[in-house]
């Protein structure tokens, strides 16, 4: 039974992926009047389906996938250039717009699906203008190169006054790859760039300077019964310090309190803008299975949830959108340069978990999946590889540049070049699932 819900989820995820693109490349060709053969979900002979004018509307029995077969389109057709509606008759330009209709149609689906999230539920973080340092990982690459808690970085590489989104995202791209900082610290500019080279998280492949941003540690709640409570802590109150020691992050907390190993502690804290402190006891606690030691308050998280209007939200899911498009490209790019691995790669059995992981978390958690799986497909097929929608574009644009076709032989080629590239990636992503899915299971 639960195999036969992932493959339900999938199956509708994969549905809506495949109905987007190809109907992008459907309407491009119907509007440039190129004939179309068959529409078909999923590869291989044909299952069922109906006939509508010249159109044969089927499924197919391999559903991972989908195409538009149009007159001409495929080497050997005989009389294609003849046919004033084959694919190769039309213009060179508008051969380019049928290819790329279908990626820009899975773009426009991850736009749309991201807008109507944030119109109902935006996550806000409060963004300093210069991002300060608000907790360090022993041992980590920013520790090691010598960055300090409360450090305020106000260049990486070439962006002045980033924000911390921005320097996450080169952070995660980022891995064995060095990473200039210019900080100012105590309110004085150091002159100096740091160089900081982010280490490689094998568990989630992406890289990591071992930091967290700076950010107010508010108490949502108290324990009843733990030290907090009985040192009168209560709900509202901002966590300053641990025995002098400057609390920027929940982080600092939990290693301020661990490191005690159970002796009181003297808390700093801030209520109605008055500083006060109070000596607090650590107690011995197992929750969600980890035993360490809490004071027993509950900690607001920064996030707060908007909604907002369509032209801010429209404004907001596209540059969503393009810095994740930009975030595939650097991670591509990354394992191009082998700093990082291609077992990050997912296939269509981890796809079958993570989109049943995400139905049971809820309609947004799914809808927000769907949204990146498109803007991943349209990535995927841009590239230039032949067979896939990038590499005929990419020919598309060397004919144009050269003002001829290229020969048959060639064209036959690359593309039997590009399919067994093609299989080569399916087989290792496959490979790669089976991996994961033993290791989680410890077969």
């Amino acid at each position: 039974m639960e195999f036969l819900e992932k493959v339900w989820w999938l199956l509708v995820l994969i549905g809506v992926m495949i109905l987007i693109h190809e109907l992008g490349h459907f309407w491009a060709a119907r509007f440039f009047d190129v004939k179309v053969e068959a529409f078909s979900f999923g590869f291989g002979p044909r299952l069922f389906g109906f006939r509508r004018g010249e159109t044969d509307y089927r499924f197919s029995l391999i559903l991972f996938g989908g195409y538009v077969k149009m007159a001409g389109e495929q080497f050997g057709e005989e009389n294609a250039v003849q046919d004033p509606r084959s694919f190769l008759a039309k213009p060179r330009w508008q051969r380019l717009i049928i290819a790329f209709a279908g990626p820009a149609m899975n773009i426009i689906l991850a736009v749309v699906l991201v807008t109507g999230l944030f119109m109902i539920r935006y996550p806000k973080m409060p963004m300093p203008p210069s991002p300060a340092i608000g907790y360090l990982v022993p041992d980590g690459a920013a520790a090691k190169a010598g960055i300090k808690e409360g450090d305020r970085i106000v260049k990486i590489d070439d962006v002045e006054n980033p924000t911390w989104e921005d320097i996450g995202l080169k952070e995660l791209a980022g891995a064995k790859k060095a990473l200039f900082f210019e900080v100012e610290r105590a309110g004085t500019k150091r002159q100096e760039a740091i160089s900081i080279t982010p280490a490689l998280d094998e568990k989630n492949n992406a890289g990591t300077l071992g930091w967290a941003q700076e950010m107010p540690v508010h108490v949502a709640g108290v324990e009843a019964g733990m030290g907090a409570e009985k040192a009168g802590l209560r709900k509202g109150d901002v966590v300053l310090s641990v025995n002098g020691t400057p609390v920027r992050n929940t982080l600092k907390l939990h290693e301020l309190i661990k490191a005690s190993e159970g002796k009181p502690v003297e808390l700093g804290y801030r209520r109605e803008g008055a500083e006060l402190k109070a000596m607090v006891t650590p107690a011995l606690k197992t929750v969600e299975g980890v035993t360490r030691y809490f004071i027993g308050v509950q900690l607001e998280s920064p996030v707060t949830y908007v909604a907002l209007p369509f032209i801010e939200a429209a404004r907001e899911s596209v540059r969503h959108n393009a810095r994740s498009a930009g975030l595939i490209f650097q991670f591509l790019r990354g394992i191009l340069e082998r700093r990082m691995s291609p077992k990050s790669l997912e296939g269509p059995i981890r796809i079958a978990q993570i989109s049943t992981e995400a139905a049971h978390e809820g309609p947004s958690t799914f809808i927000s999946l769907m949204a990146m799986v498109s803007l991943n497909l349209a990535v995927f097929n841009l590239l230039p590889i032949p067979i896939l929608d990038g590499g005929v574009i990419l020919l598309l644009l060397i004919e144009m540049l050269m003002r001829r076709d290229l020969s048959l032989n060639v064209k036959e080629t690359v593309f039997k070049i590009g399919f067994v590239f093609l299989m080569m990636v399916v087989v290792f992503v496959i490979y790669n699932d089976l991996s994961k899915v033993f290791s989680q299971t410890g077969g």
